[in-house]
């Protein structure tokens, strides 16, 4: 089964459209209720819509938004990515990769003259796997010390998000109330995938996953950073 993506910005979204999305968070995650949904896409400035390539049902989705601080006196950008799901029975495609770097690259041109990372925050191995297979360098990482820059960033964006959640001395998020996680059966680590030092490091790193605890991670997305395979899926040809 194929999906077609596209970038939708948050107010365009109809209410069949939210409908569905909810309806995929429910099937997904367990303590997702209407109104943390509805505040979710509040904040969010654009939506990538995952639809069936035969039916136009809405598949999968990912809500981002663009975050701004100040770091050492410098601005810095981030894109952020919040709720984020497709439905299993469409796993293996990468439409939601493509969209998502046409989106980054638009983004790196009209903010060419500062930094611009991507924010992420990773409540399973499946979500922080992008890093090793789309960026070169990324933080945190098993093999590397995250430079004090960096620390700083990160510890900026968190704190910028989740100002009350964020346990900077863990790196860690973590929910006071009832935390937001994944079902049974979607992201759990078999004994095997800890043969991946990315996924071992992630494990060690966060170890009440499953819970609903969040790992904040860093990565600047610039051509210089980005692995090969980005060039494969989007040509960078297309966007200079």
């Amino acid at each position: 089964m194929e999906l077609k993506g596209k970038v939708l910005e948050v107010n365009r979204l109809v209410p069949e459209q939210k409908e569905a999305m909810l309806k995929l968070l429910h099937a997904n995650f367990e303590n997702v209720t209407a109104v943390s949904f509805e505040k979710d896409l509040l904040e969010k400035h654009w939506v990538i819509l995952l639809e069936d390539v035969v039916t136009g049902g809405i598949k999968g989705f990912s809500t981002q938004m663009l975050l701004e601080g100040k770091v050492e006196g410098e601005t810095v950008r981030a894109i952020f990515s919040g709720d984020t799901i497709i439905d299993k029975s469409y796993w293996g495609g990468n439409e939601l990769v493509k969209c998502w770097f046409r989106l980054v690259f638009s983004l790196m041109n009209k903010y060419d003259k500062s930094k611009l990372y991507w924010f992420l925050i990773s409540m399973g191995y499946k979500t922080y796997r992008f890093l090793p297979v789309y960026f070169k360098n990324f933080y945190p990482c098993f093999d590397k010390i995250t430079p004090a820059l960096e620390r700083k960033v990160i510890d900026t964006f968190a704190y910028l998000k989740y100002s009350k959640e964020y346990d900077s001395q863990r790196g860690l998020i973590r929910f006071s109330e009832k935390a937001v996680y994944l079902k049974k059966g979607i992201a759990e680590v078999e004994s095997f995938r800890l043969n991946d030092p990315h996924v071992k490091f992630f494990v060690e790193k966060n170890p009440l996953y499953a819970n609903g605890d969040e790992l904040p991670c860093l990565a600047e997305l610039s051509h210089h950073n980005f692995k090969p395979i980005v060039y494969k899926i989007i040509p960078r040809s297309k966007y200079l």
